[in-house]
């Protein structure tokens, strides 16, 4: 067996059942359901924050930037409802979804979410002369919101598991027997977590959320580095080619620290920041729009290549693809050429969005373009999203048609090569098409 063989066998048996196995494990599924559940109050919050800061400027004087800084106040209030309490939708989404996969143990899964909510907010929203701290309501609060997120359900299933808790009689109603289940874990909270709150404090000046900040500050900064972005885009890449949705897999591990950079961006625009001297570049969007236009592998410009291919194969999937490729939806030419499991476009299939990657970091390295403040819905087309994402950029766009450039120079020899097999295959399936008919005194159509 060849060298190249042994890899694609070992990707097939070995990455492939791992990476199944991670990708199924409970915590990991509960913390990316938890971050789905919180995409539509950031893409909307995202949105408001683009409207409340347009690209032109504080001195411009055009409608929209006389309107933003007129009503930024009451622009920003939804966006502080919004993308600025997501860690109150995470933390709930976690507690409901990781109680739920426990559905043997805890019966109703809301009241671990809602619990997940309270104890975040008794330890990470002091009240102040009245008012209710929201510091760490956005990004800032989310590694705290993962570890409550992940407690609350854990104590609520070890309590069943060695059942531990209140005997009622069977008389009483379901839902009365369910809300019992909770005073021992508000019990066991509030004499453990709190006084470690208010101890921490005491000790540091910090309570919880700010002191896990100081000790994930080097994993966030590491993470907005282009080896982080490469790493993270080459796992997701090889596990969808070995057949497995890599890169459900790799946002619920990255989730926490891209939206923790997306929100420092945030923060900095807010506090007048230049644009393109935003503190990070590495978040959501940076894989989704500017590194996999058209979906995973950057496949849109293949399927422009397919359009225009003499295989007949290669067309109908071109067709077919082409409505679905505009809006970042690829698994009609991944599975349908197939790409996956296919040696023949497995370094395209890599290198494609890396390369696009290091393109477009440069770009915003070098300050080239407005770095990332919103995250767009992934449907939206690549040059509309990669705009919105940076407040309307106009090098953006040109960015994405230069990763365009990159990926059609990529693909087209392995497309090419493909292509030329199927005319093959195609040409010897006619001939024998054309012997039969003729055995059988048949008229041949062309």
């Amino acid at each position: 067996m060849s060298e190249q063989n042994k890899f694609f066998t070992f990707l097939e048996n070995v990455v492939a059942p791992v990476a199944g196995k991670v990708g199924s494990q409970r915590h990991i599924c509960a913390i990316r359901d938890a971050f789905v559940t919180a995409i539509p109050f950031i893409i909307v919050g995202s949105f408001l924050l683009v409207i409340a800061f347009p690209p032109f400027g504080e001195e411009a004087t055009n409608v929209w930037s006389t309107f933003a800084r007129e009503y930024r106040e009451q622009l920003l209030h939804p966006f502080n409802f919004t993308m600025g309490t997501m860690t109150l939708w995470i933390v709930t989404g976690l507690g409901y979804n990781l109680a739920k996969s426990y559905d043997k143990t805890i019966k109703s899964p809301l009241l671990a979410g809602v619990l997940s909510l309270s104890t975040f907010l008794m330890v990470s929203a002091p009240i102040t002369e009245g008012k209710l701290e929201m510091s760490f309501m956005g990004g800032t609060g989310i590694f705290t919101a993962l570890l409550i997120g992940t407690f609350v359900p854990e104590l609520m299933h070890f309590l069943k598991k060695k059942d531990i808790g209140f005997k009622l009689p069977p008389q009483v109603p379901e839902k009365i027997r369910e809300s019992f289940d909770l005073f021992i874990p508000i019990t066991i909270i509030i004499v453990t977590i709190y006084p470690l709150n208010l101890f921490i404090e005491a000790q540091t000046g910090f309570i919880i959320p700010q002191a896990i900040m100081e000790i994930f500050k080097p994993l966030v900064s590491a993470s907005d580095t282009l080896p982080a972005l490469m790493l993270v885009c080459l796992i997701a890449q090889v596990l969808w080619w070995a057949g497995v949705h890599g890169s459900l897999i790799t946002n619920g591990i990255i989730a926490p620290f891209v939206l923790a950079n997306l929100t420092m961006n945030q923060e900095a625009l807010a506090a007048g920041v230049e644009g393109t001297q935003l503190p990070t570049i590495f978040s959501q969007p940076m894989l989704d729009v500017f590194m996999m236009a058209g979906g995973s592998g950057s496949t849109f410009v293949l399927v422009l290549l397919f359009l225009r291919s003499r295989a007949a194969h290669l067309k109908a999937i071109g067709k077919m693809s082409l409505i679905p490729g505009i809006f970042n939806i690829n698994e009609p030419v991944s599975f349908g050429t197939p790409i996956v499991m296919n040696p023949t476009y497995f370094i395209p299939w890599v290198v494609v969005p890396q390369l696009c990657g290091i393109f477009t970091w440069c770009m915003f390295k070098f300050e080239l373009m407005h770095r990332i403040i919103a995250i767009p819905p992934w449907t939206a087309p690549t040059p509309v999203s990669a705009a919105w994402a940076t407040n309307w950029s106009v090098m953006a766009i040109v960015t994405v048609l230069v990763n365009y450039i990159i990926a059609l120079v990529i693909w087209y020899p392995f497309m090419k090569m493909h292509e030329k097999q199927l005319l093959e295959e195609e040409a010897k399936m006619a001939a024998v098409q054309q012997e039969q008919a003729q055995a059988n005194g048949t008229p041949v159509t062309a």
